[in-house]
């Protein structure tokens, strides 16, 4: 009797247990159903981490938040987890992101959020969760190129990984996994990297989210140095200079200073200066981000793009001289010519860019390249040419008869020909662009007679700039003779008046 009526005993509780869960359970739901359906996602995502918290004090499990963005600077571990975690599945995935760009021959594949994705590391567990969630911003007025009438709302996305695993790994997972992550996501960007060229994406620059700043085009630019028509003692001192620069980053901080460099390319048009960079480009897997400084209305935005570079990349700004007024240079200028009302135009002044390359802000960055190219180099401000900020200046010259030879061998196949002795002589008076001689040697498939175009093209540049030089000199003469001439107006006097006027004087 007494083992009959602890049997039902012991059922009656474990249905009053069930029951109870279950209630439980069924309450869960619908306050989570509710709170979907009548609460703002901000206010679910502070209760959620509320719960979580409270929920954490009785838990093993320790969570790791790796956010995409650690204030205006990109966070380093959640771009290698994003890599990292491209290669890794789980039983208990059920979506994942794939995307094949054109040109790309590798996939890309990226978590989904709220997926899970579990990794084994020296036999520990570890659990990955990419999650995400909207905030609303507001845009004040007059903020951006399109001059907004009023405040507007805008929505940004704020990504993030959780990882969770056992409190007793942490030592290990924060000294170990971590840079491990860190390293394996170099290797694999590496071997797979399609470069980039990215532009300014205007219309979101005052988006909180960094990651919208700049928008990505393939860079299949074929410019590599083997192919520059340059002298081969220029390209020699460029490449050993930019391996020199990515292989010392504990020497920039041993002497303090950002891991940085700075080049200046200036020359006549058509001297190869974008190949050039596409060739440094291509020789150091760098992505290439492109500056067009006219578009920019104030320093915060010019602040705003250079923080949302990527590490291991180079910063072109091409025709600094013309690109930009300089606020600080031209205060008197815009004082004694005001513009009009809405038509301030550009306000990026000299000192806010310097800073940007030379100052602190230019540490906000590893590996990074910044080029300058100009036609011009005597109209650019002192300020910009010293060391620190442009520390090498690579002189684009006109063709030169090393440059030409290479330049046969890439169009005609050819390194020896009979016409290049007399090609090589007129080549160095000519003052012609390798961009010219390029367009000539494309005119025939044949090399006798792509050759003996060349030299046609020469003579008659050699005559063109022959006579330019006599239009300047004849010129530059009679401008000088015209200030010497000093114009007197001489007062004439009349004899008979004169005579009359001192007649009546008498």
């Amino acid at each position: 009797m007494e083992s009959t009526s602890s049997s039902e005993s012991n059922l009656a509780t474990a249905k009053a247990v069930l029951s109870a869960a279950a209630s439980v359970t069924a309450t869960v739901m619908l306050a989570r159903s509710i709170t979907q359906d009548l609460l703002p996602e901000d206010l679910r995502y502070y209760f959620s981490s509320a719960l979580q918290g409270f929920l954490a004090r009785f838990s093993s499990q320790l969570t790791l938040v790796i956010k995409e963005y650690d204030g205006l600077v990109s966070n380093q571990i959640y771009d290698a987890a994003q890599t990292y975690l491209s290669a890794k599945t789980s039983p208990t995935t059920r979506r994942l992101r794939v995307a094949k760009p054109e040109g790309e021959d590798n996939l890309n594949v990226s978590m989904e959020p709220w997926e899970e994705i579990v990794d084994m590391f020296n036999g520990v567990e570890l659990r990955w969760v990419m999650a995400s969630r909207r905030v609303e911003t507001s845009v004040g007025a007059n903020q951006g190129w399109w001059m907004m009438e009023g405040p507007v709302a805008m929505e940004s996305e704020t990504r993030y990984f959780e990882l969770s695993f056992h409190k007793r790994h942490k030592d290990m997972v924060m000294g170990t996994y971590l840079p491990h992550v860190v390293e394996e996501a170099k290797l694999m960007k590496q071997e797979k990297k399609t470069l980039k060229l990215f532009t300014p994406r205007w219309e979101s620059i005052y988006h909180d989210s960094l990651s919208d700043a700049w928008t990505p085009v393939n860079l299949d630019h074929p410019a590599t140095f083997e192919t520059l028509a340059m002298e081969a003692g220029t390209k020699e001192f460029i490449m050993e200079d930019l391996m020199r620069f990515v292989k010392r980053r504990e020497f920039y901080r041993k002497v303090g200073k950002a891991w940085k460099r700075g080049y200046l390319l200036y020359g006549p048009p058509g001297t190869g200066k974008s190949s050039l960079i596409a060739a440094m480009a291509n020789y150091l897997k760098f992505d290439i981000y492109d500056l067009e400084l006219t578009e920019l209305t104030r320093n915060s935005e010019l602040r705003k793009l250079l923080v949302a570079m990527a590490n291991r990349s180079i910063l072109v700004v091409e025709d600094i001289d013309c690109t930009i007024e300089f606020h600080g240079r031209m205060a008197e200028a815009r004082a004694a010519y005001p513009a009009p009302q809405g038509k301030q135009g550009n306000q990026v002044t000299l000192s806010g860019f310097l800073n940007f390359i030379d100052g602190l802000w230019s540490s906000c960055g590893d590996e990074r390249i910044i080029i300058f190219t100009t036609n011009h180099k005597e109209k650019l401000d002192p300020a910009l040419l010293r060391p620190g900020r442009m520390d090498v200046h690579v002189h684009m010259s006109y063709c030169t008869p090393c440059g030409f030879t290479l330049l046969a061998s890439n169009y005609l196949g050819i390194k020896v020909h009979v016409l290049f002795e007399e090609i090589e002589d007129l080549v160095c008076t000519a003052e012609v662009t390798p961009a010219e001689v390029a367009e000539q040697l494309m005119k025939s498939e044949k090399p006798e007679d792509a050759l003996r175009d060349v030299i046609e093209f020469m003579k008659e540049k050699i005559k063109e700039n022959e006579e330019l030089k006599a239009n300047k000199a004849e010129q530059e003469l009679l401008a000088e003779k015209e200030e010497k001439v000093e114009v007197r107006e001489v007062p004439i006097v009349n004899a008979e008046e004169d005579k009359y006027a001192d007649d009546e004087g008498n």
